[in-house]
């Protein structure tokens, strides 16, 4: 068995059912997210392994045990919340050392893993600070070293970083990656944004409605999704209908839906005429500077594309250009 594994779990509070049938597992050792829009239930999955929401019905099993009515207290899982969740009457070390203490460990003993621990955050220089007295991500750090130094058979952390500045948040999600490596810690976490999914997950399970939609790890995730929303939420594909994309390329397929990225598109004057390469022509209707990347849509058949396009020359293509868009026909994903 799984290190992890909810069994047929569903969770309704009153008649709206939040969670459908849910069948998934966690090895042991593994950071997964559960990824997905607001209200699709992922939040909700990690309470019920928490033991903070009772299940409706299905199982929850913990390093082979069922702990599905198991109190929360008794199930030695680690949670890091959104919001911080400091004591802020205590500096960092007490901070840290409270569930040790709560646990009756040794006063010896908790100097030591506290120390370690908070060496192990980068948190050192900060061991006596006040939660007042620190930065956003300094805090975070602080409740991530909490969670962790009970040696908790889980943790879960509940999109701890989305009230923390994009600077700030990336080199934070390298560091959790680090940690939880360095520790060999089994984590679950919860986010909404694909790109830090796709920074820190060994495994993603996309949610979608209270189920699970796609599982698999980021790169297979990101170029092999199995429906149209998997392909709309991560890698921002196009998606447009095949009856279009038909009377656009000449490719005729069956399927619905045709979904392919945007910097697999190469503009030009004239299309790409090699074998394996589509092409469909359209017009330039917005074009954007994005960093090193520039973006525009392109309007084909009355369906919007979005392009990307490496920043190489200082002239963007203009606003109302014919342009031809040419890509493989490999890179092309029918649903």
């Amino acid at each position: 068995m799984s290190y992890i594994r909810f069994e047929n779990l569903s969770k309704s509070f009153g008649k709206h059912e939040v969670l459908t049938n849910i069948d998934l597992d966690v090895e042991k050792g593994q950071l997964v997210t559960l990824l997905g829009p607001s209200g699709c239930g992922k939040s909700t999955l990690l309470r019920c392994l928490a033991g903070l929401e009772t299940v409706t019905a299905g199982n929850v099993y913990l390093d082979g045990k069922n702990i599905t009515n198991v109190s929360p207290k008794d199930r030695d899982i680690g949670m890091v919340f959104q919001q911080y969740s400091l004591f802020p009457n205590m500096d960092v070390a007490q901070n840290v050392a409270f569930g040790l203490k709560q646990k009756k460990v040794p006063k010896e003993e908790i100097t030591k893993r506290v120390e370690e621990m908070v060496d192990i955050v980068g948190l050192t220089d900060h061991l006596h600070h006040y939660p007042a007295e620190m930065s956003g991500g300094q805090q975070q750090r602080a409740a991530l070293a909490r969670a962790m130094v009970t040696n908790p058979k889980v943790l879960l952390l509940d999109e701890p970083l989305s009230a923390i500045d994009a600077l700030l948040r990336h080199s934070l999600q390298v560091e959790i990656r680090r940690i939880q490596k360095e520790m060999d810690i089994t984590a679950i976490f919860v986010t909404h944004d694909q790109d830090e999914a796709m920074v820190m997950s060994d495994v993603i399970h996309l949610m979608y409605k209270g189920k699970i939609e796609q599982s698999a790890p980021p790169t297979e995730m990101y170029t092999q999704p199995v429906s149209k929303f998997a392909a709309t939420f991560i890698g921002h594909y196009n998606v447009m209908p095949m009856e279009i994309f038909r009377d656009l390329t000449g490719k005729q397929e069956d399927a619905t839906d045709v979904a392919f990225r945007p910097e697999v598109v190469e503009l030009g004057t004239e299309p790409i005429e090699q074998e394996g390469y589509l092409s469909m022509k359209g017009t330039v209707s917005v074009s954007l500077p994005h960093g090193n990347v520039l973006r525009y849509a392109v309007i084909c058949g009355g369906h919007q594309v979005d392009v990307d396009v490496l920043f190489k020359k200082a002239t963007m293509i203009e606003n109302n250009t014919d342009v031809y868009l040419s890509f493989k026909e490999d890179d092309c994903i029918f649903l």
